[in-house]
């Protein structure tokens, strides 16, 4: 038997919250199960954008740019797997790029996840209508069970 988490992290202190909560959930299970922890994180965006003397405009990434991004964001996903990695549960990594909500969806049935963890900023009202909530996206079309671990108040604070 195992048991299968994908922990969606998008490089901020909010979304490190699931961490902690999955390790301590993961530790909880029986030694007899198998336990492995996906860490997820999608590179949005491919664009940037570029001002010159009179213009400003949105520029793609080059190749090369982009496979900068991907192993910055590799090293961060093994960074933050280190403290799962040093309680025995088995850590893999995925960094892909599009759409974060699809992503997160496409990448939780191709490793036949259990669960889905994610950390959600606790937005509401306007921010939260102007932002979106990849969380909220991710609870109404995906078809895996989601935990959702709000942030502390401190950590959501910019």
């Amino acid at each position: 038997m195992s048991e299968r988490i994908l922990i969606p992290l998008d490089g901020s202190k909010v979304g490190e919250t699931a961490l902690l909560h999955v390790e301590e959930l993961v530790l909880k299970l029986s030694a007899r199960i198998k336990k492995e922890v996906t860490l997820l994180q999608v590179i949005t965006s491919l664009t940037h954008y570029a001002i010159d003397v009179e213009t400003s405009t949105f520029v793609p990434y080059t190749e090369e740019e982009i496979e900068q991004i991907k192993k910055k964001a590799r090293d961060y996903l093994d960074k933050a797997g280190e403290g799962l990695r040093s309680k025995g549960i088995t850590v893999n990594s995925e960094v892909r790029a599009g759409n974060a909500a699809e992503e997160i969806i496409k990448v939780a049935q191709e490793i036949n996840a259990d669960m889905v963890a994610m950390s959600t900023h606790g937005r509401s009202g306007i921010s939260r209508w102007a932002l979106g909530s990849v969380t909220e996206k991710v609870l109404r079309k995906g078809n895996v069970p989601l935990l959702v671990i709000r942030a502390p108040r401190e950590t959501t604070k910019t």
